[in-house]
């Protein structure tokens, strides 16, 4: 006996493409840090402040090197998404946004001025809705049918 269902869709994630665009957005979110840094700390004169564990010898390179490596961690995790989860890029596009609004708001837990936690924030925000989006826009190139 046949039935008329469809055959499945076989989705396939081209994890050259989705890497590359990885790096790409990596080093995008890198470069959105050090303009946020500079712009913050260097023209508005606002004290910038940055993750406890540092990466690097300096301010920027420890911010920078923060984005770079939250943007590896989402292309990972966008990976797994592809092959396993349907709806992956939407299931993606909440847990980043969720990510983004949660290290956003850590500066409010640690002592700065008002401007300084704002500034920081709206950094840290900034390189998260990068990432976030960019990496949206490579998920759509990398899958093949």
């Amino acid at each position: 006996m046949t039935t008329n269902r469809p055959e499945p869709s076989t989705t396939t994630v081209d994890a050259k493409r989705l890497w590359a665009g990885g790096a790409a957005t990596a080093l995008v979110a890198a470069l959105a840090a050090l303009v946020g840094l500079l712009l913050v700390r260097d023209v508005l004169d606002v004290p910038v402040i940055t993750p406890a564990t540092g990466i690097g010898d300096s301010q920027a390179a420890n911010l920078a090197g923060h984005a770079v490596v939250a943007a590896l961690i989402a292309t990972a995790l966008l990976h797994v998404l592809l092959l396993t989860t349907p709806r992956a890029t939407s299931f993606f596009g909440w847990i980043g946004v969720l990510a983004t609004i949660a290290v956003a708001l850590l500066p409010f837990a640690a002592a700065g001025t008002v401007a300084s936690r704002l500034c920081s924030a709206a950094i840290y925000f900034v390189v998260g809705i990068a990432i976030v989006t960019l990496l949206s826009g490579v998920a759509r190139s990398a899958r093949t049918n």
